[in-house]
């Protein structure tokens, strides 16, 4: 049996670097975080990285925080829903954030070819792009399936348990709130396993707890999830989490040889949680693959 908890996620903080669990992953987000310095000071080996990872890995967040950190004017985040004027090449931009790469259409492929080309003909640009399979394994244009593959390829691989346990009592550190010890492990053991319907799960328990004036501790979280208003759709935006009413669920899908990197991703505003194939991911190890087509 599945219970089904509809949350008003309100407004998600900025995707950052800081809010972005690195663990041992450090090298991918010392690389993006200095990335636009880096350029700023002279020559860089490395302008070109291809991020790739399940649902709810953290691909976006990473994305996002390349823009956000960067100054005004000097970096671009682009994706599916973009136009194909976003994807066009701009001397007065030094970062290129492309996302979703899988999804995007004939022409937006074609548009990110074309830019590939010119950030490798401009020196003071880079491009980082984001997908959910290795270059080798992506579904897109021959021609632009290989320029990813030049770069830089990280891969984002699962969490365990014991990370995403932290990364929770760190959050809830964040927050100011005093998080029992038992309660990541009921989360983890009874619902959803990926980070975003796990950090939702955490601010709808913050929030409770408020409302109720108690501390954070199990017998709070299954009043909660008792409660009426649990399973009722609440006013602003929205996302839902799906889990297993008792029990425990699968572990994530094992990391790949290739080796992982980091990630973290928050809930987004309005984003349905419940997606079964989602996952949030801070993997033991960082990876670095070499120019493959």
């Amino acid at each position: 049996m599945l219970r089904q908890l509809t949350l008003d996620l309100g407004t998600p903080p900025p995707s950052t670097f800081d809010n972005f669990f690195a663990g041992v992953n450090a090298e991918l987000v010392t690389r993006l975080r200095e990335l636009d310095n880096a350029l700023a000071a002279g020559p860089v080996a490395d302008r070109t990285f291809y991020v790739w990872g399940e649902a709810g890995s953290g691909r976006t967040h990473l994305l996002q925080a390349l823009v956000h950190e960067a100054p005004p004017g000097h970096a671009r985040f682009a994706g599916p829903q973009s136009s194909l004027a976003a994807f066009g090449f701009d001397p007065r931009v030094a970062l290129y954030a492309i996302d979703d790469c899988d999804a995007l259409s004939a022409a937006q492929q074609i548009a990110v070819f074309n830019l590939f080309n010119e950030v490798r003909a401009h020196p003071t640009s880079a491009l980082v792009a984001a997908g959910n399979a290795p270059p080798i394994g992506m579904t897109v244009r021959e021609d632009l399936r290989t320029r990813l593959g030049w770069g830089l390829v990280f891969h984002l691989a699962p969490l365990p348990d014991d990370a995403k346990a932290a990364v929770l009592k760190r959050a809830a550190r964040e927050r100011g709130i005093m998080l029992a010890d038992d309660v990541p492990a009921y989360l983890l053991t009874h619902f959803r396993r990926d980070m975003p319907s796990l950090m939702a799960l955490l601010d709808a328990l913050d929030r409770f707890s408020l409302e109720q004036k108690r501390a954070v501790t199990l017998p709070l979280l299954r009043t909660m999830l008792a409660s009426p208003g649990a399973d009722e759709r609440r006013g602003g935006s929205t996302g839902s989490i799906t889990g297993p009413a008792a029990g425990g669920a699968s572990a994530a899908p094992a990391s790949s040889a290739s080796g992982p990197a980091a990630a973290h991703e928050g809930p987004g505003t309005g984003a349905s949680l419940a997606d079964p194939a989602g996952s949030y991911a801070v993997s033991p190890a960082s990876s670095k693959i070499g120019p493959h087509g």
